[in-house]
């Protein structure tokens, strides 16, 4: 795809000319500190709620940015993007509310919850390749094909402007930090928080979190590397290569990037939303499960992160949650071997109760599961309070069955 922009440079006075240009459009978002993930981490932790924009993420504030500064021919011409979803959504809104013509393509595994949200909005939805670069490609022709401006998902100075108006926010909110820890896929919102954090607060130190299958810059701060890509609960920073802008602001100056994987970015959506009461998607939970993985790190530290997103697939966060609680021991999935008689799935029930464990799911079989036809399997999944308890439950009951524990 082509670059918007030929000047890479992003100051200070650019993203206080976006905030303001961006204003009626996108909310102004509170940082709050949170008393019980600053408990969890034994850090002072402080978090940039930019799930709570219109279109539940930040990236409407760089494409608000960009389209405002369409010329009258670009605007007749009308818009196009590529995007994974929240990018998209951006454009899709913002053109609605400027009655611009939009495209936007998807990569073809996008989540349909973004599909269906960005064409709410009005846009035509192109659903093309197998990820974003793929994507790209689709996009580009389409571009030169329908003379198009390009409203890039990061890899605009403009966007960029419009994105470090969250962390002007921010700091507005919380102007002590010791650190920020931001997501990085394209770098648009790093690069944004880059620029402010060092004119404004250069004493705070910046740190990048990236997923394992999308983590580019894991050698940083050497140049970046290939990677081995594949599906990801964090799709929104699911890039294979940050922005050629990106790498020219930060230029090697970031205090370091981390690398969470899978089972980490589940963990800490389960944590934001049971702790914090915060709906996010694995984008916007990156952050925190950098600082969860790196608890000595950030210890005793105040530490500031935007909660990017919160476009989470409703059926997606529940199973995000059931495994977070499974490996952490709180839902216990046993399995008894009971005689086939009746009465006795009302025991275990019973006993189930008494010792305090919440029964989610009843799987009864006689047929082919039980070892004899004289008996049956019962497979049980209870919910315990914490870990202690769920195992007290699976030893008072194996006093009275033969039990195991899946």
């Amino acid at each position: 795809m082509t670059d918007c922009a030929s000047d890479t440079r992003v100051t200070l006075d650019d993203v206080r000319a976006a905030q303001k240009r961006i204003a009626a459009t996108i909310a102004r978002t509170p940082t709050i500190r949170n008393v019980a993930l600053s408990r969890i981490t034994e850090a002072d932790i402080s978090i940039k709620l930019d799930n709570l924009q219109a279109i539940g993420s930040f990236k409407e504030r760089g494409a608000a940015n960009r389209m405002a500064l369409l010329t009258p021919e670009e605007r007749a011409h009308g818009v196009i993007t590529v995007s994974a979803g929240n990018h998209a959504q951006g454009v899709a809104r913002q053109a609605s509310l400027l009655d611009l013509d939009a495209t936007i393509v998807m990569p073809r595994f996008t989540p349909a919850t973004k599909v269906a949200a960005t064409k709410s909005w009005g846009a035509r939805v192109v659903l093309a390749g197998d990820n974003f670069d793929e994507a790209c490609a689709t996009a580009e022709e389409l571009r030169q094909k329908e003379n198009r401006t390009l409203i890039h998902p990061f890899d605009d100075p403009a966007v960029i402007a419009g994105q470090g108006t969250c962390a002007l926010e921010m700091l507005e909110d919380a102007p002590d930090l010791d650190m920020v820890v931001v997501p990085i896929g394209g770098g648009g919102l790093i690069s944004g928080f880059f620029t402010v954090l060092k004119a404004l607060r250069p004493q705070t130190k910046i740190y990048g979190v990236q997923v394992s299958a999308y983590s580019p810059l894991r050698h940083y701060p050497e140049g970046p590397v290939d990677v081995p890509g594949g599906s990801t609960l964090a799709e929104g920073i699911a890039v294979v290569h940050p922005g050629h802008h990106c790498l020219d602001i930060i230029n090697h100056q970031l205090d370091g990037v981390f690398v969470v994987d899978e089972l980490q970015v589940e963990s800490a959506i389960t944590t934001l939303a049971e702790k914090a009461r915060q709906v996010s998607e694995g984008a916007g939970a990156a952050p925190l499960a950098a600082i969860l993985a790196n608890h000595d790190f950030f210890k005793g530290k105040k530490v500031g992160f935007p909660i990017s997103g919160g476009n989470i697939n409703a059926r997606i966060l529940a199973h995000v949650i059931l495994r977070s609680l499974l490996r952490e021991g709180r839902i216990l999935r046993l399995v008894f071997q009971i005689p086939d008689r009746p009465g006795l799935l009302a025991d275990i029930s019973q006993k189930i109760g008494d010792f305090g464990g919440n029964i989610i799911e009843v799987s009864h079989h006689r047929l082919f599961a039980a070892p004899s036809v004289q008996t049956a399997e019962l497979v049980v999944m209870i919910e315990a309070r914490d870990t202690e308890h769920a195992l007290q439950i699976e030893s008072d009951l194996s006093q009275h069955y033969t039990v195991r524990r899946e």
